[in-house]
This record gives C-alpha cells, sequence and structure tokens, in this order.
C-alpha cells in the first residue's frame, strides 16, 4: 500500500508474490502491471478484498480509518512506520522480511546495504571540509528539509551539513533572506526528471534571485532523483552514494 514498500518487496525477490500496489508505485519497472488498487490515502477497498492476499503491508499515509476496515474484513494487515534516520531503514527491511518468511533474504539485502554505507563512510574519513547543502524539492517554492527529514541524515552521512537542520521539521518553506544568508556551498534539486531538474534551476536563478550564494556562483547546483529520495527504502544508498560523490569528489578519484 505504499510505494516504498513495493520496492523492499522487490528487492527481496519477492515481486512475483505482489498481487496489487498503489497507482504510484512505478519501481522497479516490473511493478508498473500489477493491479492497481488506488493511492496511499484514497485506496479500493473492494479491489484489495478481491485480490484475496495473505497479507496487506500498510505505510504511515494510509489513513487509519480505511486500514481499520481492510482488518474488519478478515484480511492480515501489517503497519509500518517511517523513520527520521537512514538506520531505520534496516529494521524495516528485517520486519518486512520476517512476515513475508524471507529472513536470509532481508538478512543480505541488509548486509549489502551495509557495506555500501561503510564504504562512504571509510572513503569520507579523509574528508577535511563539511560543505554547506541546501536541498530544494522542485516545484514548491523554496521548500526544503528540516532537521527531523531522513534526507537531513543522508546530508549529515555524505559528509556535508544541512543549512536548515535547524528547522525543528520534516519540511518546511525556507525564505529567500535566509537562504542568502547561509550561503549554501552545494544546492541539491529533488526532481523526477532531466526536464524538471533544468526548470528548477532556471527557476531558481531567475525567480527565487539567489545568483548570489556560493553553490550557485561555482555551478555547484545538482540533481537528486526525487523518486529514490522521497521513498524511504534501499534506493536511499544510491542517493547517499550520488551525495558524497558530488560532495567530496576528490575522495572518490572523481574530478571536482
Amino acid at each position: 500500500m505504499a510505494p516504498n514498500v513495493t520496492e523492499i518487496l522487490f528487492a527481496l525477490g519477492l515481486g512475483d508474490r505482489v498481487a496489487g500496489v498503489t497507482r504510484f508505485c512505478d519501481y522497479p519497472p516490473e511493478a508498473r502491471s500489477i493491479r492497481r488498487i488506488g493511492g496511499l490515502v484514497d485506496p479500493n477497498i473492494e479491489i484489495i478484498q478481491s485480490l484475496d492476499p495473505g497479507l496487506v503491508i500498510a505505510f504511515r499515509g494510509n489513513p487509519l480509518r480505511l486500514v481499520d476496515r481492510i482488518r474488519k474484513l478478515g484480511l492480515p494487515v501489517f503497519v509500518l512506520d517511517i523513520g527520521q534516520g537512514l538506520e531505520a531503514l534496516f529494521p524495516l527491511i528485517a520486519k518486512i522480511g520476517r512476515v513475508t518468511r524471507s529472513e536470509e533474504r532481508a538478512d543480505a539485502l541488509v548486509a549489502g546495504l551495509r557495506k555500501r554505507l561503510e564504504a562512504v563512510g571509510a572513503a569520507l574519513s579523509e574528508a577535511g571540509t563539511r560543505p554547506k547543502v541546501f536541498v530544494l524539492l522542485y516545484g514548491q517554492g523554496l521548500w526544503t528539509c528540516g532537521g527531523e527529514s531522513y534526507v537531513d541524515d543522508l546530508i549529515g552521512r555524505a559528509g556535508g551539513t544541512n543549512v536548515a537542520s535547524s528547522m525543528p521539521k520534516k519540511w518546511a518553506l525556507y525564505k529567500r533572506e535566509q537562504i542568502l544568508e547561509d550561503d549554501p556551498d552545494v544546492i541539491f534539486i529533488l526532481a523526477r526528471s532531466g526536464k524538471d531538474f533544468a526548470t528548477g534551476r532556471d527557476w531558481l536563478l531567475r525567480k527565487a534571485r539567489v545568483e548570489s550564494v556560493a553553490a550557485v556562483r561555482s555551478g555547484k547546483v545538482y540533481e537528486l532523483d526525487e523518486n529514490a529520495a522521497s521513498r524511504f527504502g534501499p534506493r536511499l544508498v544510491d542517493v547517499l552514494e550520488r551525495m558524497a560523490r558530488l560532495l567530496h569528489p576528490e575522495l572518490f578519484g572523481e574530478r571536482p
């Protein structure tokens, strides 16, 4: 009943057992051919019931009243919550592994993800600086991630400092005057496509009028896959690796 759950199930090799997904479940591509049950907040209970599932996995964002309705139909429902930091991803995968009787696959997936995290951490141990970072959510004004967002944790793990980390929120609208004062060294734009990124970058320069900040002056305005970054699933490690390489290219054998 959520895209990140679908991604985890496929990562566990259970794609052939997934009977229904939301209309937002588009990764991996194979998920697009599975029966749609509706959206996160408006799932079709009748469709879910018609699939006769042995397990329904719900997630934060699915309305509790609808989850209760599914339970009253006699269908087993397992409800999961999002974590504030990347570390919460691993017990989430483990729980899904247990309820699907795929513990060994879950252990292997977690071990592989942790190994990649350790590789990033080892490379960043030589970092002498922590660039200031601003994350822009494309199409929403100057919306950015606060200190309660797991994206804030990704920035820190990637060797950067989120300029909005002091905001006690997951996402919040930032003021132009504040970003000018913070003067971030790097700006990441969360976008769904290269076209959206180009449009967002153009808006940032022409409409938001932040051309004087260090990131813009040095050309360090980069794209991040919103699809991957907005879902609490295995691809967050992909996002972390990209962030780290862009923030500290010299530590990964890449040209600045």
